[in-house]
């Protein structure tokens, strides 16, 4: 029977000292969850883990290596997911240092290690057994471990539960080089291409035996048990227990039924895009719809020299068009399955990126620039000015859309997205009317924004000198 015999005013933590002086296995518990969110979390991020183009699933222990190492700078850690199911994994030990955060399953989790001698294992198989020590994880926890290279662990569920998964980790090899590598290991560490299976060894058959033997009994083993409230002991303590393990699996159940892409955002850089009445005089705009009402609108956004490198305004406008389709918005996204979904039953055109550039998805039957489908583009002498058109019509409006570079005498630029909108019927000025101010003040500086972002990622980073305002959003 367990007991808890020590309150602490901090994390509760347990210190395992390895018996030859080595690093000891140190587990802390950091923090409790809500009733049943170890499940539902495990469930959702082994998902996205088995996404990933790293992805490894070998010894009962997904994985994937999410961060590289980089020995050219001097940095030999690398960063991994993995997570462990309702079985467990087997006994087995890595050459190197590890470092992990994880979160305990909804039945909780017990952690086991053996630190012992080579020797001694080979001269006696059951030694493994004697150097054995466990620790005890509540449910829905979030806790750390860390030990030395070649120490024995194996994570399993905590016994006495059943459909729970044991945990899910974010896992730091300090030193992927660390330990006593095989040469072909040290090689393949070297060059990238390691992953937590070829870096992970088993126990010999015969300790294997003795771990499978239905007489060892591991209530003996000698067990540490880490809690952040009352002792589990208690009735409400098996309450709690019972109730976060239905939770667990109820949660779980419904993960799987939702969604598990991952979103990733940016403010572009925070660069300021500045708005602007019309586009520039000499813009391929002006040809747009002359002679009729429209709706018009211009967007500037201006970079330093340092920012688009040596690139011609031709290069950085492929990029920028480019950006539009990669580097889309989450919000505009979101807003133009809103608006398809409202507009369908009108049988309006719909689209998965903003209307200023949807055509650049569509053959419009003009020219391409870059490989890409445009109404019209120049080029000027010297390649210090491009800009192209794109748009299209509709049953209540038709519109245009030019995306121009300008060079700059000093080595910077301006980006432009102007567009210009010609209203057919009613409903076409009753469409602009509803979108003009979200147009205005979101979609269009939003998708010139990021799409900046993304043709200036690859220029070197910017030097920074003394004197010099190099912070963005702010003006001198």
């Amino acid at each position: 029977m367990m007991n808890l015999t020590k309150k602490l005013p901090t994390f509760p933590t347990v210190t395992l000292p390895a018996p030859d002086g080595g690093l000891p296995v140190e587990v802390s518990l950091i923090a409790q969850l809500d009733p049943g969110a170890g499940d539902a979390l495990i469930t959702r991020t082994d998902m996205r883990q088995r996404g990933h183009q790293n992805f490894v699933d070998a010894l009962d222990e997904p994985s994937a290596r999410i961060g590289d190492t980089d020995f050219e700078k001097g940095d030999a850690s690398s960063l991994y997911t993995f997570s462990v199911g309702q079985h467990g994994h087997p006994f087995h030990r890595h050459q190197g240092h590890r470092v992990f955060t994880a979160i305990t399953g909804s039945g909780g989790t017990q952690l086991r290690f053996a630190m012992l001698p080579d020797s001694a294992m080979h001269a006696d198989a059951r030694a493994f057994l004697r150097a054995m020590r466990f620790v005890d994880l509540p449910p829905d926890c979030l806790f750390t471990v860390r030990f030395g290279g070649g120490t024995w662990h194996q994570f399993v569920p905590r016994p006495g539960t059943t459909g729970h998964p044991a945990l899910f980790a974010l896992s730091c090899h300090t030193n992927e080089l660390g330990g006593q590598l095989t040469d072909e290991l040290r090689g393949q560490v070297l060059a990238n291409g390691a992953d937590i299976p070829s870096l992970t060894e088993t126990p010999p058959a015969t300790v294997q035996a003795l771990l499978m033997d239905p007489t060892f009994d591991t209530a003996r083993v000698p067990t540490t048990a880490l809690a952040l409230d009352k002792s589990a002991q208690q009735t409400c303590g098996v309450v709690g227990r019972i109730v976060r393990a239905r939770l667990g699996s109820w949660r779980s159940a419904l993960t799987r039924f939702r969604a598990t892409a991952g979103l990733v955002s940016s403010n572009g850089a925070g660069r300021e895009v500045q708005s602007h009445r019309h586009m520039p005089l000499d813009s391929l705009a002006a040809r747009q719809f002359a002679g009729h009402r429209v709706h018009e609108d211009a967007f500037e956004l201006r970079l330093a020299a340092d920012e688009i490198g040596t690139r011609s305004a031709r290069a950085l406008l492929g990029s920028v068009l480019e950006g539009f389709l990669e580097h889309r918005p989450i919000g505009v996204a979101q807003l133009m399955r809103l608006r398809n979904f409202l507009v369908r039953p009108f049988r309006l055109r719909t689209s998965t990126i903003g209307c200023p550039v949807s055509s650049l998805l569509v053959d419009v039957g003009g020219s391409r620039f870059n490989g890409l489908p445009v109404h019209d583009s120049r080029v000027a002498p010297g390649d210090d000015l491009a800009e192209v058109v794109l748009g299209a019509d509709d049953r209540h409006l038709a519109f245009r859309s030019v995306v121009r570079v300008e060079i700059h005498a000093d080595g910077g630029a301006s980006v432009w997205l102007g567009t210009r909108v010609a209203t057919r019927n009613v409903f076409g000025v009753v469409y602009m009317a509803l979108i003009d101010f979200v147009h205005r003040r979101y979609v269009s500086p939003a998708m010139l924004r990021l799409a900046v972002e993304y043709a200036t990622r690859d220029v070197p980073a910017r030097q920074f000198s003394p004197g010099a305002s190099n912070s963005p959003g702010f003006a001198t």
